[in-house]
């Protein structure tokens, strides 16, 4: 087995988590403690212990750390219908809250809470045959899910060099903003993201709630349906690491085939089928209709425009009884080549896919889209254009320096970001030199004469 640990940091992160275990439930034939329904078939159950570990009296227990600085988002998952799946042991919660502020949950507040959780974490990793790696979900505008969350990802990846680590982490959005403070919070994680996940799938509020507005038709749409559409993401892209599939996957797979540079992990997601209440009956879930919404601008989980950039790379999974590896193949393949010019020609078969023969909880075909495209970078500049303009007249800094932080950071940071821009802009101009590749291999053919020529016995 190839087991993954969930870490749910932060209020968001919580909820988040929660939301994924209802559907992981529901999809392996479990029931809010645990517990098999007599309806499991044996595809359900086969990979159960990648995110499951097995309990007493045939109880199924996830592999899932909930962490927070203040105790009501525990209280709140203990007093829910999940309230006696998780061990016990396994809530870490602290009682003063991180207020908004990224230095409470990363040096003060959260510092005191880690050494607690990085136990659970070790006794949850002993307990596994094979650990592939860790997930994270947190929020990027609160103190506790971009402080405490990134200090666990920093102190993971000391402890777990060679393990995976990724992270759906929620952008902030000034549409859906709950604090001012957001900018400098979400600036201060990417600094430490780029520096210690494997992967990282941006998630925006703004797309989030325009897609339910606008797709799913939904007038006012509230948290738990933001959490249900990430859900849907985090279902889709752990498919095959749950299930068994004619392409099997894990999360290493993922990483080498979607990230070429080490620091261009910020992945978009996207989720098919998406459509409003009573619309279903209209649409046809082919392959090629699923393909189709995947690739929509609208169906993306971030808030920006793929067509503005390039993709570097794409994965798509798909699932249901009756897709063909023939049909999905055809169908990507038609696309790459009808949109050419917003993929980089400098890398060739760009676009991976999985299938998986069992279909998610709520559509008997769905996919999941994953994709590394250059246009990412805008999520960036919105968020360092609003930082930089409270950091310019030092608003808010002194909340920051009082825990101890050093101006310095903010700096670094802010160029940090810069440059991550910078590089995605890089690679997003960067052209096919044909002349170079030519050069290089008339030198390769003439060198590889020479070393032959010196090779050959002498009679």
């Amino acid at each position: 087995m190839r087991e993954l640990i969930t870490l749910a940091v932060g209020q968001a992160g919580n909820q988040i988590s929660s939301s994924f275990w209802e559907k992981v439930l529901a999809e392996h034939a479990l029931d809010s403690n645990g517990q098999l329904l007599p309806t499991a078939i044996a595809e359900q159950t086969d990979r159960l212990n990648v995110f499951f570990s097995e309990g007493s009296a045939g109880k199924y227990v996830p592999r899932s750390i909930n962490v927070d600085l203040e105790p009501s988002t525990g209280d709140a998952i203990k007093g829910s219908k999940l309230g006696h799946l998780f061990r016990p042991n396994n809530f870490v919660f602290g009682q003063s809250g991180a207020g908004n502020n990224f230095a409470k949950g990363y040096y003060t507040e959260g510092a005191e809470l880690v050494e607690q959780v990085l136990d659970s974490l070790r006794q949850e990793a002993e307990s596994c045959d094979l650990l592939q790696g860790f997930q994270l979900t947190h929020s990027l505008g609160g103190g506790s899910g971009s402080g405490l969350g990134c200090l666990l990802l920093s102190k993971l990846r000391e402890e777990y060099p060679d393990r995976m680590l990724a992270s759906y982490s929620v952008l902030p959005s000034p549409k859906v903003s709950e604090t001012v403070v957001e900018p400098y919070n979400a600036v201060l994680s990417f600094h430490q993201l780029v520096e210690t996940a494997d992967l990282s799938f941006c998630l925006d509020n703004e797309a989030l709630y325009e897609i339910l507005q606008k797709t799913l038709r939904k007038k006012d749409p509230s948290y738990s349906d933001l959490n249900a559409l990430i859900a849907n993401v985090m279902s889709g892209i752990t498919t095959p690491l749950r299930f068994p599939g004619q392409l099997n996957s894990d999360l290493r797979k993922l990483g080498t085939n979607m990230i070429p540079f080490p620091r261009l992990h910020f992945l978009m997601c996207g989720y098919a089928p998406l459509t409003a209440p009573g619309a279903d009956s209209y649409q046809k879930h082919s392959v090629p209709e699923l393909i189709s919404q995947l690739f929509m601008p609208d169906n993306m989980m971030a808030a920006t425009d793929p067509r503005d950039g390039k993709y570097l790379t794409v994965s798509a999974y798909f699932r249901g009884r009756n897709v063909s590896s023939r049909d999905v193949e055809e169908a990507m393949s038609a696309v790459q080549s009808k949109n050419n010019n917003f993929f980089v020609e400098w890398i060739p078969n760009a676009v991976a896919t999985a299938l998986c023969s069992v279909p998610a909880a709520t559509a008997p075909v769905s996919a999941t889209f994953i994709g590394n495209s250059t246009s990412i970078q805008e999520l960036f500049k919105r968020t360092h254009g609003q930082f930089s303009a409270m950091f310019r007249r030092r608003a808010f800094l002194h909340w920051y320096t009082g825990e101890g932080m050093d101006e310095m950071e903010f700096t670094e940071a802010e160029s940090n970001m810069i440059d991550l821009v910078a590089e995605y802009q890089q690679y997003q101009e960067a052209g096919f030199d044909e002349e170079e590749f030519e050069g290089e291999g008339e030198y390769a053919e003439e060198y590889a004469a020479e070393e032959y020529a010196e090779e050959e016995p002498q009679e």
